[in-house]
C-alpha cells in the first residue's frame, strides 16, 4: 500500500484529494456490502459515532501525515522510522492498555530497532527537514491513535466491517470542509488526466477497503505493539518493489539499516495481560 500511494501521489501530488477518494470509496463499498447482505455492518448510530471522533481525527492525521512523507521523502524513511514506534507503544501498552512490561528478548528487539533508525538517518543523503518535520508530526498522530483505537476495539463491541464503515464515513465529512482551504482544486482543475493519473488512484481505492478491514480484525486480536511490528515485517515486500520500481529509495546502507530494524521486529514476543 505504501508504494502504490508513493505512485499514486507522485502522477497525482494532491494528497488530500487522494486520501478524500480513499476514505469515500471505503465508505461506499462497506455500506453497498452491508446492504445487500454480503457483510456485517453496524447501523450508524450516534451513541457510537460519537465515541468514534477521537478515532477520526487521529485516523486522518496519520494518514495525511503519511502521505505528505511519501510526498517529500522516500519510502524506506518512513518505514525505518515507524520501526521505531514499538518502543513508545510497550510503554503506552503497559500504562494505559493493562499489558505486562515486554520481557530481555523484547526490549533488546526494541533497543535494536531503535538502533536502526537512528542508523538510517546517519546514511540519509536525501534528507530533508520538510520530511522529517511530517514524519514527527505522524508519530505523535499514530502513536496517539494506535493507542484509542485499541482501547476502542477492546471497550465497543462491534465488527470489523461496522469500525471500518464508522471510520471511513465520518473521516470523509472531517475531510470535506479542508479540501477548499487546501487550494488542490486549482492543481485539479489544471490536470492533464490520464491512465498513469487515474489507475494508480482507482488501485489505492481498492486495496484500501481491504486494508482497513485487515487492520481492524489484527487490531482486536493483538496488542497495540505487537500490530505496529506485524506492520513492519510486512514492509520487507515494500522495499523490494520499491527498490525495483524506480530510483526513488533510500542508499543500499539505509536499506541494511532498515532490514536490521525488520529483522528485530520478527523476533517480539508480545507481553501478556497484567492479572487483575
Amino acid at each position: 500500500m505504501l508504494v502504490i500511494n508513493k505512485v499514486t501521489i507522485y502522477h497525482l501530488p494532491a494528497p488530500a484529494f487522494v486520501l478524500f477518494c480513499q476514505l469515500l470509496a471505503s465508505a461506499l463499498a462497506v455500506k453497498a456490502g452491508g446492504t445487500l447482505g454480503l457483510i456485517e455492518v453496524d447501523r450508524m448510530e450516534w451513541n457510537k459515532a460519537k465515541k468514534f471522533i477521537w478515532v477520526v481525527v487521529g485516523f486522518l492525521g496519520t494518514i495525511f501525515a503519511n502521505i505528505k512523507v511519501l510526498q517529500n521523502s522516500n519510502v524506506e524513511t518512513f518505514i525505518t522510522f515507524r520501526s521505531s514506534t514499538p518502543l513508545i507503544l510497550s510503554l503506552c501498552d503497559y500504562a494505559f492498555l493493562g499489558r505486562a512490561w515486554p520481557n530481555t528478548r523484547s526490549w533488546s528487539c526494541l533497543t535494536v530497532l531503535l538502533m536502526g533508525s537512528v542508523g538510517y538517518v546517519m546514511f540519509d543523503s536525501g534528507y530533508q527537514v520538510s520530511a522529517y518535520l511530517w514524519l514527527v508530526t505522524w508519530y505523535v498522530f499514530f502513536t496517539v491513535d494506535s493507542v484509542y483505537v485499541k482501547h476502542m476495539c477492546d471497550t465497543l463491541k462491534m465488527s470489523s466491517w461496522g469500525r471500518v464503515y464508522y471510520t471511513n464515513f465520518l473521516a470523509v465529512f472531517f475531510l470535506l470542509p479542508v479540501l477548499p482551504i487546501l487550494g488542490e482544486h486549482i492543481l485539479l482543475s489544471n490536470m492533464v488526466w490520464s491512465t498513469y493519473t487515474v489507475a494508480p488512484l482507482l488501485l489505492s481505492c481498492t486495496i484500501g477497503v481491504g486494508m482497513s478491514h485487515a487492520s481492524y480484525l489484527l487490531r482486536d486480536a493483538v496488542s497495540a505493539t505487537m500490530f505496529t511490528i506485524v506492520g513492519i515485517c510486512c514492509k520487507i515486500v515494500t522495499v523490494i518493489i520499491n527498490y525495483f520500481l524506480w530510483d526513488k529509495h533510500a542508499s543500499l546502507e539505509g536499506i541494511g539499516c532498515l532490514m536490521v530494524c525488520i529483522l528485530a521486529s520478527t523476533l517480539y514476543q508480545q507481553a501478556p495481560k497484567r492479572s487483575a
